[in-house]
């Protein structure tokens, strides 16, 4: 196993493709910063090395094709995209539940698990992206055999609503990686960057999707804890976005995402720590919402608050109420949408997982105290 290197990557996404133009060159500081924090401080095993590899190379490779979907059809640059939301919140904050539910309404559209991953048509693919679809079939189920216990802490559909990180992953500005790697330095750099460039291109792939199928016009309602890393961005460039914050103590939100990160990173290293993994999110999480109280101080009326306790305890009368906020209130269709995929819900696999704190290096007196600011305004 050798190191990973950018120039090697980029050219192994150009043999792959047959293309050579990247468009603008400023995704190579956040990628150089990622390689560099991979081949130091992740701890690769031989299959997440080989994992790894493919999956940057992939990224690379959507770029350029990207870029060719655009001047081969400049009217894509044109397409007009409004997003209704950006539901945010730390993550095992029912952010998931409530996004799926939503995406429900026929009075918006979301991304879906199938065009995240792969977003772009493939050589040859009729309209309905039937050889896309069976490929996101075939890679849920290699995922599920790579990280057997996950459907326990996330319930995967492959054809149901996503989180628009994973388009952002190709901008190599996203927490995906540091929650599947161990990356501090990368994730550090992340969280001081100008992320415009990425929301940029995060409105170009929107674009692309709704270029696909012409239909596809109404306002979108996106999710990711991502977002909460850059909030004053997400609103600047989208200026009819609000952000509905979903909130959740976290003693319990802290410790039972380092147990999600743990699953997920055994796939690429042999050194999951759980230690590291819990101090690491305590940390990032505690920053993170900091910031948040600044970004909300300067625009309040940009905010939606949801409880995680009323998600789940009343999620139907939640949905209306946010739907109502975003300037979309709900009629009988809505109601209906909402209702099927609430008894859709019930019958997917919604397993149990057990942790501590303590088992993360935390307790949960050091974590009532660390979020005390967030928890006695929001809780």
């Amino acid at each position: 196993m050798t190191a990973l290197k950018v120039p090697d990557l980029m050219e192994k996404a150009t043999a792959k493709t047959g293309l050579a133009d990247f468009g603008d060159d400023w995704f190579r500081e956040p990628l150089d910063v990622l390689v560099h924090s991979l081949n130091t401080e992740a701890a690769l095993s031989p299959l997440g090395f080989e994992l790894t590899r493919h999956r940057l190379t992939a990224l690379l490779s959507d770029r350029l094709r990207l870029r060719a979907v655009q001047r081969s059809n400049p009217g894509v640059l044109d397409v007009e995209v409004r997003v209704a939301a950006e539901i945010c919140g730390l993550p095992r904050t029912g952010s998931t539940l409530l996004h799926r539910l939503l995406s429900a309404s026929p009075q918006v559209t979301s991304t879906l698990s199938w065009e995240v991953a792969y977003p772009l048509p493939f050589p040859g693919e009729g309209p309905d992206a039937e050889l896309r679809k069976a490929r996101a079939r075939e890679r849920m189920q290699v995922f599920s055999q790579l990280s057997p216990d996950f459907g326990d802490l996330h319930t995967v559909v492959w054809d149901g609503p996503e989180e628009d990180v994973i388009l952002l992953d190709r901008t190599f500005v996203s927490m995906s990686f540091d929650s599947f790697y161990r990356v501090p330095t990368y994730g550090d750099w992340l969280r001081s960057a100008d992320q415009h460039p990425a929301y940029r291109e995060l409105r170009e792939w929107l674009q692309v999707l709704q270029w696909q199928n012409t239909a596809r016009s109404l306002p979108w309602v996106l999710k990711s804890p991502h977002h909460l890393t850059a909030v004053d961005t997400v609103l600047d460039e989208f200026p009819d976005c609000r952000i509905v914050m979903t909130h959740r103590s976290p003693v319990s939100a802290v410790p039972s995402y380092a147990s999600m990160v743990r699953a997920m990173s055994s796939q690429y290293s042999d050194d999951a720590d759980p230690v590291h993994i819990g101090r690491y999110w305590s940390r990032r999480f505690a920053r993170t919402l900091e910031g948040f109280a600044a970004a909300r101080s300067a625009r309040p009326d940009r905010f939606v608050d949801v409880r995680f306790a009323d998600t789940v305890g009343r999620p139907l009368e939640v949905a209306r109420e946010v739907m109502t906020a975003l300037g979309l209130p709900p009629g009988p269709a809505d109601d209906e949408a909402f209702e099927t995929y609430l008894e859709q819900n019930r019958t997917e696999r919604h397993g149990s997982h057990s942790y501590t704190p303590e088992d993360f290096g935390l307790s949960e007196d050091q974590l009532r105290r660390d979020f005390a600011f967030y928890s006695e305004v929001y809780l």
